[in-house]
């Protein structure tokens, strides 16, 4: 195993929060992450808001070098998901969030109200994709194609690539 391989996934949803509903795209996202050689903590599932900003700031002091946020990027009111993790972030990466929303388009016309943020916190990587199965798994499969090269890159390697 590669060193510094922890990962954490936070979802977002009052409703699987209170034990309302059945929180459905943690286990997809750490499957995805186990498969890609992470050592995944349980999903932490926290109400929409401030419930996120402090979950995500915990799992970037316990050292996780990859924090996957899913749910509250929707336009609701409940929806802050970008704007509690944007303030965590030192460098912002808006073109992987508009590669996620192009993939989406092409199933749904939805997909371009989805809101989101990509970025580095110190070391750590963390995005914040839709609640949707169907946007994760957009979000998986752009992240599945550059996110070795960003941590390769942060970490001080080249990372360049053929082109």
């Amino acid at each position: 195993m590669k060193t510094n391989r922890l990962a954490s996934v936070v979802v977002a949803s009052t409703s699987a929060a209170a034990g309302t509903a059945e929180d459905k795209t943690g286990p997809l996202i750490s499957r995805w992450l186990v498969e890609r050689d992470f050592q995944v903590t349980a999903p932490v599932v926290v109400a929409d808001g401030q419930p996120v900003h402090d979950a995500v700031k915990k799992l970037l002091n316990s050292g996780a070098r990859v924090v996957i946020v899913t749910g509250g990027t929707g336009v609701s009111p409940d929806d802050q998901s970008p704007e509690m993790v944007q303030p965590l972030l030192d460098v912002q990466l808006p073109g992987i969030i508009e590669a996620i929303r192009r993939r989406g388009e092409a199933s749904t016309p939805l997909a371009i109200i989805t809101r989101g943020v990509a970025g580095f916190a110190g070391e750590t990587f963390v995005i914040t994709l839709p609640g949707s199965t169907g946007g994760v798994k957009d979000g998986l499969a752009v992240l599945d194609t550059v996110l070795e090269h960003l941590l390769t890159q942060r970490s001080g390697g080249s990372g360049h690539g053929p082109r």
